[in-house]
């Protein structure tokens, strides 16, 4: 162990140290992490999966599948309690009755964290996008046990960052599957040795499983009704929203929303803004109102549940994808366009350019600045369907194409019990 190994190994171990000793006051993420401990009963052999929140959960369910299918033992971890809350919510249709899958919190990354992990045996590690933990990484490399990052993104910004810890990490990676070209350079810079081409897995999700049943009063209520369906929207996007949408009632008085922001911090402060515009709105968090006539006098869903969204959007007739207008990031935009629904997004993409780039190119994808937000939304709706016919059958551009094929067939090879 060199002075790099060593150096991180000490502070790792005081912070756990130090957790320890503070747990009861910590906040409810780190006790997760502090009390991790894999499922007990795991066999030798098992596939160690871990997805840090909510999204690389959604993200990580294609892989998931095909681990299933293969017959591997599957423990999934995730390292926050929203992450932890779908994933409970997530594992009994995964599980389609079995039990080959299970999930807990992800440990901390000290000796006495990742003890009872490493001392079930995993056969595999797979983590979703950019968890690298040194110390895991050395613990894993040492067992020559194969450790895999999948759809890798590694922005320039977290390279800058990537001191000698990090790139100590990257070196001991059995394989990178990247999901676009900039972030396999990135990772190569980082100094991983097997970085492939893998693919936006967000390309190539399947589709969310259906809503609960509780989603039927309101798609009775509003079944002659335009909706537009706004998700994952960030702070100062609501207002820009509501204002646009309320544009558009001028010409659709009918028109419906169902919004749903990005964090679950903001549902509150979103009803609030609701609230204070005097909208009628429901709470998809509030045990389901049976009473017809009150989703007919409603004007708006507030979606503030996790894991939702993707499924929601089928039942819109526009959609809006926050995370462009009041930032730069963006997020996902093929989650309503593999509804066939019109779909608008703000100038920052920054994030999802590989997957915004060839959707706007095929005429799938609208990128529309703050200021004509209203009117190319009024646009959208006189042109879309009431509903997205159900027999779409989306033809994706060929560069979307193929992403989780890819991945896959790139862990088979480097992972000796996926063989």
């Amino acid at each position: 162990m060199d002075w790099i190994d060593l150096s991180y190994l000490t502070a790792v171990s005081l912070v756990g140290s130090l957790a320890r000793a503070l747990a009861r006051g910590l906040p409810e993420g780190w006790r997760l992490r502090l009390e991790a401990q894999p499922e007990a009963g795991l066999e030798p052999g098992w596939i160690w999966l871990h997805a840090v929140s909510v999204g690389e959960l959604v993200l990580a369910e294609g892989v998931v599948m095909r681990l299933r299918a293969a017959g591997q033992r599957i423990h999934v971890t995730t390292g926050t309690p929203a992450g932890l809350g779908l994933l409970q919510r997530r594992l009994p249709g995964w599980n389609q009755g079995g039990h080959q899958i299970t999930g807990g919190a992800f440990p901390l990354d000290d000796i006495a964290g990742l003890r009872p992990f490493l001392e079930a045996r995993p056969g595999a590690y797979v983590a979703l996008e950019t968890e690298l933990w040194p110390n895991l990484m050395r613990e894993l490399a040492e067992r020559g046990i194969p450790s895999a990052i999948v759809n890798g993104r590694l922005t320039e910004r977290t390279l800058g960052k990537g001191g000698p810890w990090l790139r100590r990490a990257a070196s001991r990676l059995s394989l990178v599957a990247a999901r676009d070209e900039a972030s396999a350079q990135a990772f190569r810079r980082l100094g991983a040795t097997l970085v492939e081409l893998g693919g936006n897995l967000k390309a190539d999700l399947p589709m969310p499983a259906p809503l609960h049943k509780g989603w039927e009063i309101l798609r009775q209520a509003w079944t002659g009704s335009p909706i537009l369906v706004a998700g994952n929207t960030v702070e100062g996007e609501e207002a820009l929203i509501m204002q646009a949408w309320r544009q558009a009632r001028h010409d659709h008085p009918e028109l419906r929303l169902i919004l749903a922001p990005r964090q679950p911090r903001r549902f509150q402060v979103v009803a609030m803004q609701l609230q204070k515009l005097g909208l009628a709105f429901q709470r998809a968090s509030q045990p389901w109102n049976p009473d017809l006539r009150d989703w007919e006098a409603s004007d708006a869903l507030l979606l503030d549940t996790l894991g939702e969204l993707p499924a929601a959007y089928g039942e819109g007739t526009v959609a809006l994808v926050g995370g462009g207008w009041t930032w730069t990031g963006g997020h996902n935009p093929m989650e309503p366009v593999r509804w066939g629904l019109p779909t608008l997004i703000g100038p920052g993409y920054s994030n999802f350019e590989d997957l915004a780039l060839p959707l706007r190119d095929a005429g799938l994808l609208e990128v529309v600045p703050e200021a004509a937000l209203a009117q190319a939304l009024a646009q959208a709706l006189k042109k879309a369907p009431l509903r997205p016919p159900a027999t779409h059958d989306l033809e994706l551009p060929t560069a979307l194409r193929g992403a989780l094929e890819r991945t896959c067939n790139l862990l088979w090879e480097i992972l000796p019990s996926l063989r």
